[in-house]
């Protein structure tokens, strides 16, 4: 299996991008996930949208606006009301984690390989056969 973290940007129109993502693809939609940090002295937060591996192919995307967005719990903000109205719109809670910064990682792939373990970890994710 392959299980890869799909960039999308931070802005309002990259959210309103994985809201329809989400839609377009409830049937696949598997997870919805708020991460937690805090980067440059600001709590920021990512949102991801797991989708189920393909069939063929067993690829698992997981789209993410990475770091972007104020953390909901410190600073109340329209893109973080969007997320939670698809997740009650699609019929999926929301997992938080609090998570390391990116620039804590030498590269964004390190990164990516940290989150998809702790996915893996807390079986959201399937691990590798």
């Amino acid at each position: 299996m392959i299980q890869r973290f799909i960039e999308l940007g931070e802005g309002y129109s990259d959210i309103y991008e994985l809201m329809e993502l989400t839609r377009s693809n409830k049937g696949r939609l598997q997870h919805l996930i708020m991460l937690h940090t805090v980067k440059n002295g600001r709590d920021m937060s990512s949102f991801v949208a797991v989708m189920k591996p393909t069939n063929p192919g067993d690829f698992q995307a997981l789209y993410i606006c990475l770091e972007g967005i104020p953390n909901h719990k410190f600073q109340p903000n329209k893109r973080a009301e969007l997320f939670q109205e698809v997740a009650k719109e699609l019929g999926k809670e929301i997992i938080q984690f609090d998570v390391k910064p990116t620039e804590t990682f030498a590269e964004k792939e390190l990164y990516f390989q940290y989150l998809i373990g702790i996915l893996r970890l807390n079986h959201y994710i399937p691990a590798l056969r």
